[in-house]
């Protein structure tokens, strides 16, 4: 049979069904309020409607689930970074529609980006995994930064220093925008954001 007919066997359909279903029933009980310290294993086996043994089949501990929750939400973040990562058009449209975004999918997930972010302070299995995911966006931006210095659009600074720096200080505003009383309305946040990548990238006088 060829890879094109090839279907999903029921094992690993019901696999994926399982594991979305574990995902699911963790970033719930998250939101209802539960502490990542204190949710158990049997609490999220029984939301997801399987047994604490069928639980570690499929995950190792609560740490690999967090690193599997943490890559679902990273997946959606990065496609729409990467309307700027991989764009042609407008850089400020671009910079200001993917900064938009991926604020809103904080927003929705506000609950699960914190406690990614908590847990990573004092786990270094999470640490480790947290900042080689940021890697990813890190990577990304300096392929764009040294795509418009090529084309003398961008101003000529250091496109791996500007790419980390611009990466962790839109994670850390995120972050604490979530986690403060009273947060700056979210249309005010991201245009303070798109000026400072479009200055950090373009220069002073921007895309």
């Amino acid at each position: 049979m060829t890879i094109e007919g090839r279907r999903e066997t029921p094992n690993t359909a019901k696999r994926a069904a399982v594991q979305a279903a574990v995902l699911q029933a963790t970033e719930e009980l998250l939101a209802e309020g539960n502490s990542y310290a204190d949710l158990g294993i049997e609490k999220i086996a029984n939301r997801a409607g399987i047994s604490r043994t069928a639980f570690y089949f499929y995950f190792a501990d609560k740490g690999e689930l967090l690193q599997r929750l943490t890559e679902e939400i990273n997946a959606l973040l990065f496609e729409q970074a990467n309307v700027w990562f991989s764009g042609a058009g407008d850089p400020r449209e671009e910079l200001h529609t993917a900064l938009a975004n991926i604020a809103a999918l904080y927003r929705e997930h506000a609950v699960l980006m914190r406690v990614i972010v908590e847990v990573a302070t004092y786990e270094e299995r999470v640490a480790t995994f947290w900042r080689s995911t940021l890697g990813r966006f890190v990577d990304a931006s300096e392929r764009r930064i040294l795509e418009e210095q090529e084309a003398g659009r961008a101003a000529p600074e250091n496109a791996r220093a500007t790419a980390f720096a611009l990466t962790w200080m839109t994670e850390r505003t995120l972050y604490q925008d979530l986690v403060q009383d009273g947060p700056i309305p979210p249309a005010d946040l991201v245009d303070a954001l798109t000026g400072i990548w479009l200055r950090g990238v373009y220069g002073a006088g921007g895309a």
